[in-house]
Formats: structure tokens, sequence, C-alpha cells
């Protein structure tokens, strides 16, 4: 297993592209930025190449609502914007929802509104015809998609893919060679649970595990999930993927790191 670390929840005291050095120092090259529009990516991608890091993944904050007919000319375009991001970047993963989510004044976050109302199996349908075309884009590019599901406990406005069963569904449907599952452990638990369940009906479909703890999203051992028998059943099921440390450390990054380790026997 090869930990991954997240630029928009570390060293948050330091401007994004000083964070890349500092994570670097701790041993982590594979790195993990939100947003790309409003990341200053042509700087990221040079400090990773001066400090032998990798961007690893990254998503569009105007991606559109694929579960939206309506809105499929613009997720279109938004994604063969992510693609051509990806390639000159040598970004290898790029995260997919099933809704766009736009954060409010306030801070709270709510998914983008639909152009009409659909009926759930309509929504599905749009869906599945939605993102086939985007990986029909994506064959492309050297690039792999990450299907995550969002919790609904802090994501207002009813994200239709919300938990992994879902979001599993999704993936065998389309049975495609650049069409992934990415296993948040923080979104699953705030909304459905059963960790060690999906970790063993899922196997397969994915390579990475996200690994926040509930409820305040910071490294394994701080909050409710047992994240020592998340370990060991990784282990037992012969896990060699991403560990994703989307997560904020409660104290210092040193700290957080030393705990992931020892809990993941790293």
């Amino acid at each position: 297993m090869e930990l991954t670390g997240y630029l928009d929840f570390w060293f948050r005291d330091l401007p994004i592209v000083e964070r890349v050095e500092r994570f670097a120092r701790l041993g982590i090259r594979r790195l993990d930025v939100w947003l790309w529009r409003e990341r200053p990516m042509a700087d990221l991608y040079a400090e990773c190449q001066r400090l032998g890091c990798l961007l690893n993944s990254t998503f569009d904050p105007a991606l559109g609502n694929l579960v939206d007919a309506a809105d499929h000319a613009r997720c279109l375009d938004a994604w063969a914007e992510s693609l051509e991001v990806a390639e000159r970047y040598e970004i290898p993963h790029l995260f997919v929802f099933s809704n766009q989510v736009e954060v409010r004044p306030n801070g709270e976050e709510w998914i983008a509104p639909l152009k009409r109302d659909y009926t759930s199996g309509q929504m599905y349908a749009n869906l599945l015809d939605g993102l086939a075309r985007v990986l029909e884009l994506a064959e492309k590019a050297d690039v792999t998609l990450w299907f995550e599901a969002l919790n609904t406990f802090h994501i207002h406005g009813g994200v239709f893919i919300h938990s992994h069963e879902q979001a599993a569904d999704i993936v065998r449907r389309l049975d495609h060679p650049q069409l992934k599952l990415a296993f948040d452990c923080y979104h699953q638990q705030r909304t459905a649970g059963n960790l060690i369940y999906g970790l063993e009906a899922y196997q397969g479909l994915y390579p990475t595990v996200h690994i926040g703890d509930v409820p305040t999203r910071q490294e394994p051992g701080t909050g409710e999930i047992n994240f020592h028998n998340i370990a060991a059943k990784l282990r037992q099921l012969g896990f060699d993927g991403l560990l994703g440390m989307e997560f904020s450390p409660s104290e210092t990054e040193e700290l957080a790191l030393k705990r992931v380790k020892e809990i993941f026997e790293l």
C-alpha cells in the first residue's frame, strides 16, 4: 500500500505550492489536489517535477450534473478540459461524481440545481449514458476515472450516488477499464456504514481507499471508525493500492502520518 497526500488538507498555514515540499520531506510523493480550475496547476506541476513528486488526482469544480440529461453538453465540454489538464500535467486519475457540488457563501455544500425534474430511474439512466460518453473521451487519454459516492450528511440537496453500493453498481454496469471505484471511508460511514462489508463485496473495483475518520475528517484513530479492523481487512484481501490521506491532521502532520503508518503497518 502506498500513501497519497492531499494538498487541500495538510499544511494549510502555507501557500498550496509550498506544501509540495513539505510532503516530500515526509516521504509522500503522490499528491492529490481538489478543484483544478481554482489551483495554480502549472506551478504545482513544476514544483512536483523539481522534487520528484507526482500530481496523482484532481477534479473539476464545474464538472456538471451527469444525472441531468439537459446538462450533458456542458459536462462533456468540462470533461474535455479536464482530460487536457490531466494530459498536460501528467495526472493519472480524475474523480467523477454523479452531481456537481457547489459551496455557498456560508460554507455549506449543495449539489448544483438540475435543469428539470427527473424520476430516480431517469437519473440513473442519464448517469449511465453521460458517464459512458465521458469514457469515450477518456479513451483518448492515459487516465483512469475514479467514481466516488458522496455523503448526504453535509452535502445538501440530494446527492444521487451516495453509497458505495450504488457507485459499485455503476462501475460494474459500464465495465470499462478506465473506470474504477474510489472507496472513501469517511463518505461511506457518514451515509451508509458497512465498511468491512463494502471492502469485501467490491474487492477488485477500487484501487484507492480514503481514510478520513468520522465525524471530524481527521486521521485514523480520532473518531468512530475502527481503522485497525479496516487495515486488517485490507491486508487479508491483499490490497496493494493507494491509501488517500484526505483528512485534516488533528495535531501536527508528522504525528498524523505516524498514526497512519502504525495502524496500517507501513
